[in-house]
């Protein structure tokens, strides 16, 4: 039997000083180990404000390499401290190129790998395509506590190709750090309902665990984050969740093995017809 136990973070993270954020994030981290939490996710980009409510060539600035990024070597401590792993949000910095990108961390402290966001929105209050590259890793699964893992980040999360994907790699849980909130261009549309039900249609669909945390609270321009983070299991069922205001860790415990068996039951993937999805591949 497989089981591993998870945590999703939500909180404020629109202070300026850097390392306030950073410790803010460390101590709901170790809040959620104290609860048992093998792998605990932290919303996108935890460092500071989402600084991708306007474009500021001053912001470049922000991005670090890898092995300079604060939130990411205070994140390894932590991880290697408590012998837990953490997906870990950060602005990278290779070269001239800039990316968002995710380094897992695992419970010995060590980066597993890097991936690199592949869908890059674009639009009011979201202009991430002026700061980062179309992610260039492909997507990723890592294997932590016997579980494969897949982590897709905040955009990637409204694309079933991007969960199918992880799924047929192996992944047994799908993880999303988020930085999403208030549509600047229609105050009165609230995405919150639907940003959950595509991730659930994941769950159902690829009949897994969905993990995704959220940040809260009011940045720059007004920009509104709404939180919602979850856990829901292989049907889409909640385990924990926040509303739009709660600072906190939700941690639950999945049975994998209960969701494998599922999984084959469904036969999702055994009547799965790729020879007639070539459309998908195609561009508009």
């Amino acid at each position: 039997m497989t089981r591993i136990t998870v945590s999703a973070l939500q909180l404020p993270l629109g202070l300026e000083d850097e390392a306030e954020n950073i410790a803010a994030v460390a101590a709901l981290v170790e809040q959620a180990a104290g609860r048992g939490a093998q792998v605990v996710l932290p919303p996108e980009l935890f460092a500071g404000p989402y600084f991708c409510v306007t474009e500021d060539e001053a912001r470049f600035a922000l991005a670090r390499p890898l092995d300079e990024s604060p939130s990411v070597a205070e994140m390894r401590k932590l991880a290697k401290g408590l012998g837990i792993a953490i997906p870990v949000s950060f602005f990278e910095r290779d070269g001239q190129h800039y990316y968002n990108t995710l380094a897992m961390v695992g419970p010995d402290g060590a980066v597993m790998g890097t991936y690199r966001k592949s869908h890059i929105p674009d639009g009011p209050g979201y202009e991430e395509k002026y700061y980062f590259r179309p992610g260039n890793t492909g997507f990723k699964v890592w294997t932590v506590f016997g579980a494969t893992i897949g982590v897709g980040v905040c955009w990637d999360q409204w694309y079933p190709e991007c969960a199918r994907a992880m799924a047929l790699m192996g992944a047994e849980v799908l993880f999303y750090p988020t930085a999403i909130g208030s549509e600047p261009y229609d105050e009165s549309f609230d995405t919150s309902r639907i940003w959950r039900r595509a991730m659930i249609g994941h769950a159902a669909s690829n009949c897994m665990p969905v993990v995704a945390a959220n940040r809260i609270g009011s940045e720059e321009n007004g920009q509104a984050f709404y939180g919602h983070s979850f856990v829901c299991d292989q049907w889409g069922d909640y385990l924990a969740e926040y509303g739009a205001d709660e600072t906190g860790v939700l941690v639950a415990t999945l049975d994998l093995s209960e969701a494998r068996r599922h999984r084959a039951g469904m036969g999702f993937f055994r009547d799965r017809r790729p020879q007639l999805y070539g459309r998908l591949c195609e561009d508009i």
